[in-house]
């Protein structure tokens, strides 16, 4: 063995060079302490505000808290949509403040002036009724005939109005609610719901005359669009069935009337995929939760 090597490993000398060995790991370097994320600047505070005018800050609404449109909505006087309109226009007050912010809260105790008159919200009811003969939604025919109402009056307490109209001689399913939303819905012309009419009338329905009608007819310059029309099974050909979505009974009095026919009777059984199943000629009920939602979401 050469003396200096033995040397070197006794005394543990290194060699005589200024550079580490490549083949030596470096050690880790240091990490670098880091502080808190800084937040984005949002900008002033109130210049973001006045992005959106007329609309209340946002916060987390309390559990006997409401939107003021829906206050409104809620007392009858009108829609959501146009409830935003009579604020933005300053028309309402919220205990004798005008407030014109969209997305205002209000408590079921906060007194709230629409207009000029004071509002007492209520819960919305919908009420079905097989309407008997005899009785009308309309308040200018006499004495003689009474009032829808009449069969409801001790339903609810809410000022809930018939949802389109009834002549004294028509039977049938008839709705009532205090939802404004509802009414407009199903009163408006141009409707996605359809109902069915049980009519009779004064003689046979010739064939051509059905083919005819289904085709869609001529009202006052208007095209009223049929969805069905055919013969009830097992019954005369005096016996027809019409679906249609107009909401109007004097639509459908006009359609048979126009081809030569008179009516006798008009049933509604059908309204908005509500039926007559367990509900006497007379009586009423309120509509199960799903069938208010279904309704809203037709």
């Amino acid at each position: 063995m050469n003396n200096k090597e033995g040397n070197n490993k006794r005394g543990g000398s290194r060699p005589n060079s200024s550079r580490p060995s490549s083949n030596k790991p470096k050690p880790p370097m240091p990490k670098r302490a880091q502080g808190p994320k800084k937040a984005k600047p949002t900008g002033n505070l109130a210049e973001e505000e006045a992005k959106k005018p007329n609309q209340a800050p946002k916060r987390q609404k309390a559990a006997d808290e409401m939107r003021l449109n829906k206050y409104i909505s809620n007392s009858g006087v009108c829609s959501r949509r146009d409830a935003d309109i009579y604020i933005q226009s300053g028309n309402v007050k919220v205990n004798g403040v005008p407030v014109t912010e969209m997305g205002y809260l209000v408590k079921s105790t906060d007194v709230v002036n629409f207009d000029g008159v004071t509002l007492n919200p209520e819960k919305k009811e919908y009420i079905l009724l097989n309407k008997p003969k005899n009785f009308t939604t309309a308040l200018d025919e006499g004495q003689e005939h009474r009032h829808v109402l009449e069969l409801v009056r001790g339903a609810t307490s809410a000022k809930i109005a018939a949802v389109g109209r009834m002549d004294k001689n028509t039977t049938g399913l008839l709705l009532f609610t205090n939802d404004t939303d509802m009414l407009r819905k199903f009163t408006i012309p141009n409707q996605k719901s359809s109902k069915i009419y049980q009519v009779s009338l004064d003689k046979n329905l010739k064939f051509e005359d059905l083919e005819k009608i289904s085709k869609g007819v001529f009202l006052d310059g208007h095209r009223i669009a049929v969805d069905e029309v055919s013969y009830i099974e097992n019954e005369p050909k005096s016996e027809i069935g019409l679906k249609l979505r107009s909401a109007n009974v004097k639509v459908v009095r006009a359609i048979f009337e126009n081809a030569g026919y008179d009516v006798l009777r008009i049933d509604r059984v059908s309204f908005a995929g509500l039926t007559k199943k367990n509900l006497p000629r007379g009586n009423w009920r309120f509509l199960t939760d799903q069938e208010v939602i279904n309704l809203k979401n037709i």
